[in-house]
């Protein structure tokens, strides 16, 4: 059975239902919303709109583009068709090409070249969600000197592996086909991150951690759009990216690493959290456990 088959989606879903009934915020002021985040293999990235949203009061149960009302972290709002009525928290897209949402809610954004494409106000909140995750997780004590976060299909990539074999530095390769707490957790071990993973960016600065990106081959969808949106809006007129090659070491990769700014990380936080906040309000009548599971949950794809 693959793991995206409706049957272990529902499963997941079942289990995300478990763990929140643990939760007793959940059962005194929680709501249930169906929500869209990519959810075709495992991958802890896409994983954090499932990760993150309990932790405000929120379970969202997956459901496709066009049945759901809130969309999450990742690269998916092309998926969504363009009379989409519900709310984006996050959300980007892969390619910078425009693909007007008029009549959607947009909360938040993941960068502003996302924000004029898809037509949505200039006052949009701007951010990934995976942001909030040291919100979520308290940073565990230092592990590795170095974590480097291949994107998935960068994982076999032999020179950007080989950037581990050092016996100056503990290096720590972190597979992002795990769930989210465990990648995650790993990220924040480590004391400077090298990625090709925006969301291994992401985490990085989330906990303020020294990071770099780069690209390497097979091109991702969409290249580096995706990057480059999301710096827009956290290190405007900045990158850290640095370019990689046949002969790029470590050390020269170390060099280009760089914290972003912790009182910009803290507004991107802040902004997301408080567009999360008006989710319910927006939306309307968000059903509340249990009733509100089995609504959404055993609802037909």
């Amino acid at each position: 059975m693959r793991y995206h088959d409706p049957i272990r989606r529902r499963l997941r879903s079942a289990g995300r239902v478990v763990a929140a009934a643990a939760r007793p915020n959940m059962w005194r002021t929680g709501r249930v919303v169906a929500g869209f985040w990519w959810d075709g293999h495992p991958n802890f990235g896409d994983a954090m709109t499932p990760w993150l949203l309990p932790h405000y009061g929120l379970l969202p149960i997956h459901r496709s583009p066009a049945q759901a009302r809130v969309t999450g972290a990742g690269s998916i709002l092309e998926f969504v068709p363009a009379d989409f009525d519900g709310a984006i928290w996050g959300s980007g897209l892969i390619r910078g090409e425009a693909h007007p949402l008029p009549v959607a809610k947009p909360l938040a954004v993941r960068g502003p070249l996302t924000r004029d494409l898809i037509g949505a106000p200039a006052d949009t909140a701007l951010g990934d969600p995976g942001i909030l995750a040291s919100r979520v997780l308290s940073a565990p004590a230092t592990r590795w000197d170095v974590g480097l976060v291949p994107h998935g299909h960068h994982r076999s990539h032999a020179d950007f592996l080989a950037l581990a074999d050092t016996s100056d530095l503990s290096v720590r390769v972190i597979d992002v086909h795990t769930r989210a707490p465990t990648a995650v957790r790993e990220i924040a071990s480590c004391a400077c991150i090298v990625t090709t993973s925006l969301h291994g960016l992401v985490t990085a600065d989330s906990y303020g951690i020294p990071v770099v990106w780069t690209t390497l081959e097979p091109v991702l969808e969409g290249g580096d759009f995706k990057f480059r949106d999301y710096e827009s809006a956290l290190t405007p007129g900045s990158t850290r990216r640095v370019a990689f090659g046949s002969g790029t070491e470590l050390a020269d990769l170390m060099r280009g690493a760089r914290v972003a700014p912790p009182d910009a990380v803290e507004e991107m936080s802040d902004g997301l959290e408080a567009a999360l906040g008006r989710l319910p309000a927006v939306l309307e009548g968000l059903p509340r456990l249990p009733g509100g599971v089995a609504e959404i949950l055993f609802r037909r794809s």
